[in-house]
């Protein structure tokens, strides 16, 4: 049934629905009717795409404010339009739907008509940078609109059958230097053609700098000879109080990866450091960072040459770390799907203790972890199911400082229930059974978060040798530091809330008790009055909800006695409340305490 809409998208009008008019008796008639019907489809997905090319627009606008921000030294501001960018994307597609339904009314549901609409919305996308991103903004507006469970390959583009690097050219973003004298002139040339806005503190000893850091480092890896060339994404990468420059370097007919990055002081811009190392340069771009705020005209074409420096980290986590999180959550769950149709193992429980607010659990062969709610969460953790919900979605939108992992939210999944280990079924029905039901031969998830697995800490300790073990506590507790400057407090410290990564990284991943340094109340422990009360079972003194004593975290290290060593050498002040308080002072004062993924050069 057509109605009259067009005017109200601000198109023309389509006539007077079908309902009121007479019946067609001629061939001619039923030709126009077809083509009104075909007109009126078109004009919609072409709301659709208009509605896109805003958002993209927009986030293209604020991106670029990164280097307005750098340049100003302005961090509360590159702060804000982090979140302002996160929050852009589900506004957009909000605002899409309310339009769609103040305009088609009756039609906004009609899934015939949404048949022709996405058919002609395939048409008028083709040829558009990134067009696959255009294709999951037109999902995510039909999975909301139908409330889709699974997918539904009739109205949406399914994300199975999307592949965003499927035409991307890696070349079509980089830039190429060679034939210099030198290896600092090569650097020179690389680092003079980066607007930043600032003016270079010293740029030939910056590059002097960069290029005896790299000597060393080819030189410490029995690598002989100077840099033949070096290609880079042509666009500046910020991220909270940095800039980068990113590319890779040719050297003995091998390309190494490269990353500069600059820091813009009071006396102009210089580089903080050169990172050469595949693994540091991964850590750069991992799952605990901050997204990255960079104008790319194609986006797919700049994950393609990332993927070139970085073959071990999957498409989706780049699209993230990108800023373009809703294309890296499409990516994630198109793996996932290409996974399940190829495998045979079942989900199961995930690895460690078992959680009393998530019922946490895997697919053996597939590198992540899955996690819902629990209906019902323990007095004892004194948290309730949208408290968590909240929790995460603070997650999301903070600096992250490569200590808290990027967990993605999906709503509406669907799994046949054959590949579910009975005990893990039976749990999930049990004790999830808000989020959780069957409907066939299938799992329906309403609502579930998915992130990337990471060997559980207090189970890496006890398989670690000596060595391995001490760097990994040592970590631990630069983790807590990093996230008290970024001012979290994880709220559980026990081990098993902590996993370690391939890189041997501490990363933080129970968020139920996070909170913010500055709503603690961090408190000596009151000397004892007495024995009795020493040594009783409670506190012989009022705890208020936001105390917290740093004395007591000793009692959650579970460490041995190796490991205790090794993290009370260079963490023992995690233990002292003066250390949180001072911490905490600072962020009220409005200080930005600086986490980079990197060591800084030392002084020259």
């Amino acid at each position: 049934m057509l109605v009259e809409q067009s005017a109200a998208i601000g198109l023309l009008e389509t006539g007077v629905p079908e309902r009121r008019r007479p019946r067609a008796v001629s061939a001619a008639g039923e030709i126009a009717r077809a083509f009104e019907s075909a007109l009126y489809a078109v004009r919609c997905a072409q709301q659709v795409v208009e509605a896109f090319l805003r958002y993209n627009a927009r986030f293209r606008a604020i991106t670029r404010r990164a280097a307005e921000h750098f340049t100003a030294r302005d961090w509360h501001a590159a702060q804000h339009d982090a979140v302002e960018r996160i929050d852009l994307y589900d506004l957009a597609v909000q605002e899409t739907i309310r339009s769609l339904e103040h305009a088609l009314q009756a039609d906004a549901r009609r899934r015939e008509l949404w048949i022709e609409i996405k058919r002609h919305f395939a048409n008028l996308i083709d040829g558009l940078p990134d067009s696959e991103f255009c294709k999951t903004f037109f999902s995510s507006v039909t999975r909301k609109l139908f409330g889709t469970i699974g997918a539904a390959a009739d109205i949406e583009f399914v994300a199975a059958d999307l592949d965003p690097l499927a035409s991307a050219l890696a070349r079509t973003v980089t830039r190429r230097y060679a034939g210099a004298a030198s290896a600092a002139e090569l650097i020179r040339q690389v680092l003079a053609d980066r607007a930043l806005g600032s003016p270079w503190c010293d740029l030939e000893q910056c590059a002097q700098r960069s290029a005896r850091d790299v000597s060393q480092y080819l030189c410490e890896r029995g690598r002989q000879g100077d840099i033949e060339a070096i290609e880079i994404i042509d666009a500046v990468f910020y991220q909270g109080t940095r800039a980068y420059v990113v590319g890779r370097m040719a050297c003995a007919g091998a390309w190494l990866p490269m990353a500069l990055a600059l820091r813009n002081g009071a006396d102009g811009v210089l580089v903080d450091a050169v990172i050469l190392d595949e693994d540091q340069v991964s850590i750069l771009f991992g799952i605990a960072r901050s997204y990255f705020h960079v104008d790319l005209e194609r986006v797919a074409d700049a994950v393609a040459f990332l993927k070139e420096l970085l073959p071990r980290k999957p498409a989706g986590e780049l699209f993230t770390v990108l800023g373009r999180a809703r294309q890296g959550k499409t990516e994630r769950y198109r793996s996932l799907m290409r996974h399940l149709a190829g495998s045979r193992d079942q989900f199961a429980h995930a690895p460690g203790e078992r959680g009393l607010v998530m019922v946490c659990f895997t697919l053996p062969s597939f590198d992540v972890v899955f996690k819902v709610i629990r209906d019902h969460i323990p007095a004892v953790k004194d948290v309730w199911k949208r408290l968590v919900i909240d929790k995460y979605n603070f997650v999301f939108r903070i600096d992250r400082a490569g200590r808290l992992i990027d967990a993605q939210e999906f709503r509406r999944l669907r799994f046949p229930a054959a590949r579910f280990a009975p005990p893990l079924l039976q749990e999930l029905l049990a004790e999830a059974g808000e989020s959780v039901h069957l409907d066939g031969e299938y799992v329906i998830f309403d609502h579930l978060y998915i992130e990337r697995r990471l060997m559980p800490l207090n189970l890496y300790l006890r398989s670690a040798d000596a060595a391995a073990a001490a760097r990994v506590v040592v970590d631990y507790g630069q983790a807590i530091r990093d996230l008290a400057h970024t001012n979290v407090f994880p709220g559980d410290l026990l081990l098993k809330n902590f996993g370690v990564t391939r890189h041997g990284r501490v990363i933080f991943y129970d968020y139920d008790e996070l909170c913010r340094i500055t709503d603690c109340n961090f408190r000596d422990v009151p000397v004892a009055s007495c024995e009795e009360d020493e040594m009783g079972a409670e506190p012989w003194f009022y705890v208020g909800d936001r105390d917290i004593f740093p004395e007591t975290f000793s009692h959650f290290l579970g460490m041995d006695g190796a490991q205790r060593s090794a993290f009370l050498q260079s963490h023992r002040e995690l233990l002292e409340p003066q250390f949180w308080r001072r911490v905490q002072q600072r962020l009220n004062a409005g200080e930005l305490l600086e986490v980079v993924p990197y060591a800084p050069a030392p002084p020259a």
